[in-house]
């Protein structure tokens, strides 16, 4: 199973990530934080994060939370994507400040 490196730009923060896993679940099991936690089904928007650098596979998220225009520029939630190689990534949620590390 690949891992790729799951960067959290601003935050410090790096992990492990599988193909097979989304973003949120693999930070989440390392017992990592950096993301904010919300319903993991891609609902409530509180996961968004803007990936700045890597290739990534992205499942069906709601529209209230992530337009096609932003979903176009780099835009998605953690809880609905997973990494097909490293990547780069900041978190732009609404809770992120809830969540800094800094």
């Amino acid at each position: 199973m690949t891992k790729y490196k799951i960067l959290l730009k601003d935050e410090d923060i790096s992990y492990d990530c599988s193909g097979q896993q989304n973003l949120l679940e693999a930070m989440a099991r390392l017992g990592k934080k950096g993301i904010p936690v919300g319903c993991r089904g891609g609902g409530c928007g509180v996961c968004k994060v803007h990936i700045l650098d890597g290739t990534y596979t992205a499942k069906k998220m709601s529209r209230a939370h992530i337009s096609e225009e932003e979903q176009t520029n780099g835009y998605v939630l953690a809880c609905r994507c997973n990494p097909d190689s490293n990547l780069t990534i900041k978190v732009v949620g609404e809770m992120k400040s809830s969540f800094s590390t800094n």
